[in-house]
């Protein structure tokens, strides 16, 4: 079992809102470790806990970004007040990025099916930390177009339509990938932020004469049809992409400029419709080559040997959960499903369990285990590898703690991940009682745990009772639990 972690607060999360910004799958570097310092990104009020969390002037929100030196400096929080976020939308997270080869932070925020928002820091700001005050003075406003593409018109309006922005280290370089289109109707575009130019283009511009490729080429091309990333991970200068296809339907007046159904979280295009996960050049699992991105080629529904598993619909297959890929190049997916189960709820449905997808880097074959554990919560978790090269589920509640809680899962390199142990539980270990962790979707610093075997957990915790002021909603705190393998 795991030692209990370190709590780190951050800040108040705005718990006031009917959804939830701070931990949600796709933030995949919300938190993340570089050169010996740790940097987290979220939203928070510029009241501070003080004020009551259902006070009406607790709005508009901020970005915020934090920073501490590893292992045990004390954490720094700056915030843009040139900012306001008002939308009440979960999708509108913030994104964080650091390039290696110079230095710069890079911050995207407030997205869903909107105008390019980011902003980027003076290069050597995380390569040379201690020679920078931790301040907003460092940072560019808020752009609306990437360094290097200020006068194309053609990646102008590609960027006036974001979604889901991630960003990632691959080399000395950083590379950024977002979705257009609408949900269920959508691609996804993949540039490349090189540290020597400080400049952005499409990733096939530095890997081949791209003569045939515009601003519009997509890397994942939907057909009717959405690709949703579970994740995007380098490993040895490759990388890797699993994704869930969500089949796109059709409504009325779908085609107007000024419909906006497609930007609700429920109704025919939320996650509720979504078929099974699907695995330049690019190339499928079996390592066949199935794009030339230098050839303006992208990957569709068609593309042979993309598919590694058909799950029906209905299945309780979910979008965006978690990808990670191990030292050896094995490549990880947490999902959910009904086909293994034959235990049935109230209503007589098939019982979701969640469900382990690896790709075995020698056979280059799938296989896919139920996880122990049971499944009630609805929110998404997180894989992340260590630097043992084992393999571990943060998973936000399970049927066995009526869906309250974090629960830590491990599968073994050494058992070749076929077993899982439970190695930590958010219950107190004397009476059995709930931590008061709400329902929220864990994010992992992923770089911490595959480089020091620390595994640092971004999430949400309700305050201690006693600064939780008389006859006011409980605080909810945005935290970092640290715990040493």
């Amino acid at each position: 079992m795991l030692l209990e972690p370190t709590v780190s607060v951050l800040g108040t999360d705005p718990s006031w809102r009917k959804h939830v910004l701070n931990g949600n799958a796709f933030q995949q570097d919300a938190i993340q470790s570089f050169n010996g310092w740790q940097y987290a990104c979220f939203y928070s009020d510029s009241h501070g806990p003080e004020k009551s969390a259902s006070s009406s002037n607790r709005e508009p929100l901020y970005v915020h970004l934090s920073r501490r030196k590893l292992p045990l400096g004390k954490w720094e929080t700056l915030v843009f007040h040139d900012y306001l976020q008002t939308t009440d939308d979960g999708h509108n997270t913030v994104q964080l990025g650091i390039c290696p080869g110079d230095g710069t932070i890079h911050l995207s925020y407030d997205h869903h099916c909107d105008q390019l928002r980011y902003r980027h820091s003076t290069p050597g700001l995380a390569t040379d930390p201690e020679s920078f005050s931790w301040s907003a003075r460092h940072f560019t406003p808020t752009l609306h177009h990437l360094p290097g593409l200020e006068s194309s018109l053609p990646h102008a309006e590609l960027l006036s339509n974001i979604t889901y922005p991630r960003f990632g280290q691959l080399g000395a370089d950083l590379w950024f990938s977002f979705r257009t289109g609408k949900a269920g109707l959508g691609d996804d575009h993949l540039y490349l932020y090189s540290a020597s130019r400080s400049t952005y283009s499409p990733l096939c511009d530095v890997v081949a004469d791209a003569t045939a490729v515009t601003a519009t080429t997509p890397f994942l091309k939907g057909i009717q049809n959405n690709p949703y990333i579970h994740g995007l991970d380098a490993r040895d200068g490759t990388l890797y992409v699993t994704w869930v296809y969500r089949d796109f339907v059709w409504y009325a007046g779908w085609d107007d400029p000024a419909d906006t159904q497609h930007k609700q979280q429920a109704g025919p295009n939320s996650a509720a419709n979504k078929p099974g996960p699907v695995l330049r050049a690019w190339r499928n699992g079996a390592g066949d080559v199935v794009t030339d991105l230098g050839r303006g080629e992208s990957i569709t529904p068609s593309s042979p040997g993309v598919t590694a598993f058909r799950i029906p619909k209905g299945s309780g297959l979910t979008n965006q959960e978690a990808q990670a890929v191990d030292r050896d190049g094995g490549v990880h997916v947490l999902n959910r499903d009904c086909l293994s189960s034959s235990q049935t709820d109230d209503n007589g449905k098939k019982e979701v369990r969640w469900k382990h997808y690896y790709r075995n880097p020698t056979s280059k074959t799938w296989t896919s285990r139920p996880l122990p554990c049971g499944y009630v919560s609805g929110k998404r978790g997180r894989l992340a590898v260590s630097r043992d090269n084992d393999l571990y589920f943060i998973l936000p509640g399970s049927s066995d703690d009526d869906g309250s809680g974090l629960n830590i899962w491990k599968a073994a390199k050494s058992d070749a991940y076929s077993t899982y142990a439970l190695v930590w539980k958010s219950r107190s270990s004397s009476t059995g009682a709930p931590q008061h962790f709400p329902l929220t979707e864990p994010l992992v610093d992923t770089y911490r745990l595959d480089h020091d075997n620390v595994l640092s957990v971004f999430t949400r915790r309700y305050a201690a009772e006693e600064v939780a002021a008389a006859g006011d909603e409980r605080r909810i705190d945005v935290v970092v639990l640290d715990f040493q393998l």
